[in-house]
């Protein structure tokens, strides 16, 4: 023990005394020291993760250094337009939305040969990136709301003369209007 009563803080550095001291790692904290190194939320032995010298909660932890990618944290227990810039990671660039410049809407048209175009590119869509939806055949990636470009799945696809829709872009646009239908304090609005 160093000589002034205590152990140094992970944090500040400055001395730890019995009262106060968390440990972790083998290193002594202030209690009030003990935070989220992004969030400095309060930690404990049961919400700590430890990278290197810094300390995390798990929720943090996991953004920064956890596992990327679909499937990882992108459900409906997750929804968050959070990208992690402020955890130094920087977000994926995704190429610009481009509604369908298709003017023909009719599916038969759309048959070039015999195979799919996918009516958002102009392109052949092969079977092994084949989505079909609205009547019509797209690229996964092709495969996004006309509007605010969100990628769709079957369950929240909509269309209409031969454009595919999210859900809310659908209902905005397209839907009743006036009082009562959705745009109060209990709606959620998309702004961009």
């Amino acid at each position: 023990m160093p000589f002034g009563g205590g152990n140094k803080c992970g944090c500040c550095q400055k001395t730890v005394y019995f009262a106060e001291e968390v440990q972790c790692e083998g290193k002594s904290w202030h209690k009030s020291c003990f935070l989220c190194m992004v969030c400095k939320k309060n930690l404990d032995s049961t919400t700590v993760a430890v990278h290197v010298d810094e300390i995390y909660c798990k929720s943090c932890y996991g953004k920064k250094y956890g596992p990327k990618g679909y499937g990882f944290g992108g459900g409906a227990g997750t929804l968050s337009m959070d990208t992690g810039e402020g955890l130094g990671i920087k977000p994926e660039v995704q190429a610009p939305h481009r509604p369908t410049n298709n003017p023909n809407a009719s599916k038969f048209a759309q048959k070039a040969g015999g195979s799919d175009v996918c009516p958002r590119c102009g392109n052949t869509v092969y079977a092994a990136e084949k989505v079909i939806g609205g009547g019509n055949s797209w690229h996964k990636g092709c495969f996004r709301c006309a509007k605010c470009g969100k990628g769709l799945e079957s369950t929240t696809v909509a269309d209409r003369d031969g454009e595919i829709y999210c859900k809310a872009c659908y209902a905005k646009n397209f839907g009743p209007k006036g009082f009562g239908f959705g745009q109060g304090a209990g709606a959620l609005a998309h702004s961009q």
